[in-house]
């Protein structure tokens, strides 16, 4: 489970239910609404140097595209995330620093939407009201509705693959780049002194 950068745990996430399964809460340092996370929901990021030209508002077109070439006809929604036939797929958050833009998002490929529904339940009758709420919406699996319309559903590793070749082939890129070892270490201790600790999730 997963919540914006400015949202309190008690206001958005059943802890009775998330304890009972096992499922940890952290906060990630971008804005917007909770996300329930299981290996059925894909994630991408993408991050670029701030120039005037910024990306936020433009980094949804290579997604959109990427998923329309897979035979998924997404739309983009009012607060940037993504539909698909009256049922929302995507939610995106964004931070942009002095130096760099940061705009990631969600995938609901072939998660499980009764945990989803359940994890999200919070039952806080005394919500914090200077955090930042989420949205409900409906959602729908991608995998669900591609088998509903006779197309190729393949598992979610097959998919992902798909995915990334045609984001890919949007930017004009060969191959995806891997992490070099001290980038990995860096990632590392940014966990371990900061998203692990329950005075950055628990804050609000």
């Amino acid at each position: 489970m997963i919540i914006g950068s400015n949202q309190a745990v008690v206001n958005e996430v059943n802890q009775d239910y998330c304890i009972e399964h096992d499922i940890r809460i952290l906060r990630r340092i971008s804005g917007g609404g909770a996300v329930y996370h299981d290996q059925g929901n894909l994630n991408y990021s993408l991050l670029q140097d701030k120039t005037d030209a910024p990306l936020s508002g433009r980094f949804l077109e290579s997604v959109v595209a990427a998923l329309q070439a897979l035979s998924v006809p997404a739309e983009v929604g009012k607060r940037k995330d993504l539909w698909l036939e009256g049922y929302k797929i995507s939610g995106t958050a964004s931070h942009v620093s002095l130096y760099r833009e940061l705009h990631h998002g969600t995938l609901l490929y072939d998660t499980n939407l009764d945990a989803l529904q359940q994890a999200l339940a919070a039952e806080n009758e005394s919500p914090v009201k200077k955090a930042t709420a989420s949205v409900p919406s409906p959602v729908t699996n991608i995998r669900s509705y591609l088998a509903e319309k006779g197309a190729e559903a393949p598992e979610i590793d097959a998919f992902l693959e798909m995915f990334a070749a045609q984001l890919l082939l949007y930017y004009g890129e060969s191959e995806i780049m891997e992490l070099q070892a001290e980038a990995l270490e860096a990632i590392g201790q940014l966990q371990k002194d900061k998203y692990t600790c329950r005075s950055w999730n628990y804050r609000l």
